[in-house]
Order: structure tokens, then sequence, then C-alpha cells
């Protein structure tokens, strides 16, 4: 295999890993935003002497939250936990696997 083809491969997966990156930072963006405005419709539809602090104010933020930890974990914790190399070592492998099978047919 060529460097040409490493570094296409190489390539390929920097933009996906981009994608994730900006498709998590789009989720927290949109998470913080929408939030505060909830927030803020929330504090405006306060009884007088109500307390803010209930869970019902911070009902969508908490859920909302625990899907946005998942989408954190799904883009940052593979890289942590496998390495930086393990992609690259992984694609390696299936393909010598698959060189191997397609030398044998």
């Amino acid at each position: 295999m060529g460097n040409n083809n490493l570094d296409q491969i190489r390539y390929e997966e920097a933009v996906k890993k981009v994608k994730k990156l900006k498709g998590f930072y789009t989720h927290a963006l949109v998470y913080v935003v929408i939030n505060i405005m909830i927030v803020i419709a929330n504090v405006q539809n306060l009884d007088p002497g109500e307390s803010y602090f209930q869970f019902k104010n911070f009902f969508t933020a908490f859920f909302w939250g625990i899907g946005l930890l998942a989408h954190a974990m799904g883009t940052f914790i593979p890289y942590f936990i496998l390495g930086k190399d393990w992609e690259e070592r992984k694609i390696k492998e299936l393909m010598e696997k698959e060189r191997n099978v397609n030398k044998w047919e």
C-alpha cells in the first residue's frame, strides 16, 4: 500500500473526527441557548414568593443534559480509552485481513 493511500485514509479519518466534534459543539451550543430561554420563561412565570429551585424548572435541562453527556462520551471517550493510534492500527489490521482473504481467492 502506498503512502498516498495511507494519507488518504488519515485525511478521511480526520474529516470524520472533525464532523463528530462539530456535531457535539453544535449540540452543546443549542443546549445552552435553549435552556437559557427556558430558564427565562420559567422565572417570568413564577408566582410571588415561589422558589425557582424545583425539579419542574430543571426537567428539560436534566434529561437533555443526559443526552448531551452521552453525545460527549461518544465523541471524546473512545480516543481517551483506546488511544489516538487505535483507529489507525485497527484500520491497518482490517486492511491486512482483507488483503489476505483476497490473496487466496
